[in-house]
């Protein structure tokens, strides 16, 4: 396992991250198999661990508090908020009143007394940067929170909550949880440069493509993912982009066969060579997934290859900018492009 500093903080973490999102209702997973998938992690050198307040409504913090109990000082520990936690208004978004609210929510049931990264989960339109970042500097002056990130900002987004920062004298994100994968290559137009400029840990979620990039989705296969299963959308190859996945798959798999890598090893291993990006987040449902993905974490793809991948997708390239989820509010509200 290769270990990074995580952006300027200098706190080492490993370069493959344990994501807990399949943990409880979403992906089936039963506290005994997150248990195992922890202790495997773990033993493995993965010291870093991500989830979130939403996955399954707090079921997968509370799995991951129990499977932790007794190692906590050994392990990295992030979560994140900003989602909706039912339907009461106030239960979401990145007010000070909510977060306050919601941190201790996730320490208790994370079995915690604080976490080292609390995320910002989205981006919210309805709050200021100053208003956020005063009540997360305010958490993290009380020793609940070590440090504080956002996850899925728009680069401008990311660059206005730097100024925000330094003008209100204010903590500041230190890192960034970006989607980024061979098929989503948007945020090298954009955040990852802003990034690097300054200094952020970036802990990139989806390297797989929900599924695309495992291996088990191919030409001429049924696609009877977990994922697909309740996104079909995103797997029906009648739709044009999804057929622009299948195509890249499939070069791609020639490329990792030609290497002597697995589709996973060349996924992850493209992922973790970007300079900016600090780590890759992994999300196993299984053992099985995570031994397969684990693999992957001492590979380091060789400039050949590389540049093979290059030319299947070219740098920059969204090949499902549908699913993007860091886009300009006016670009998905025609209502916000028209003078008033």
């Amino acid at each position: 396992m290769q270990y990074r500093s995580l952006g300027r903080t200098g706190v080492q973490v490993s370069s493959l991250v344990l994501g807990a999102m399949n943990f409880g209702t979403i992906g089936r997973t039963t506290q005994d198999e997150a248990t195992a998938i922890v202790d495997a992690a773990l033993d493995a050198g993965i010291n870093l661990i991500d989830t979130a307040d939403i996955y399954s409504g707090g079921e997968s913090e509370q799995m991951v508090g129990r499977a932790i109990a007794g190692r906590r000082d050994d392990i990295v520990l992030a979560t994140k908020a900003n989602n909706p936690m039912g339907d009461t208004p106030n239960h979401r978004g990145s007010s000070r009143r909510w977060l306050v609210t919601e941190l201790d929510n996730s320490l208790r049931r994370l079995g915690v007394d604080h976490v080292d990264l609390y995320q910002i989960h989205r981006w919210d339109p309805n709050t200021s940067d100053e208003e956020t970042l005063s009540a997360l500097t305010d958490l993290q002056r009380a020793g609940k929170i070590r440090y504080f990130g956002s996850s899925t900002f728009p680069a401008y987004r990311i660059v206005q909550a730097q100024w925000a920062a330094r003008d209100g004298h204010l903590g500041r994100y230190v890192t960034e949880q970006p989607s980024y994968s061979i098929l989503q290559r948007g945020i090298e137009t954009h955040v990852l440069p802003v990034t690097e400029q300054y200094g952020l840990g970036v802990l990139a979620w989806s390297p797989l493509a929900s599924g695309w990039l495992s291996g088990a989705i191919r030409q001429g296969r049924e696609i009877a993912t977990n994922r697909s299963a309740f996104m079909p959308q995103r797997f029906d190859t009648t739709i044009p982009a999804n057929q622009a996945r299948l195509d890249a798959v499939e070069q791609l798999a020639t490329v990792a066969d030609e290497a002597g890598l697995t589709m996973i090893q060349l996924a992850l291993g493209f992922v973790t060579a970007h300079p900016a990006v600090t780590s890759a987040i992994i999300g196993p449902r299984t053992p099985e997934h995570l031994r397969s993905q684990l693999a992957a974490a001492d590979t380091v793809l060789t400039a050949d290859v590389l540049d093979a991948i290059d030319a299947i997708v070219a740098p920059g390239v969204d090949l499902a900018a549908h699913e993007k989820f860091d886009t300009p509010p006016a670009l998905l509200d025609p209502f916000l492009r028209r003078r008033r």
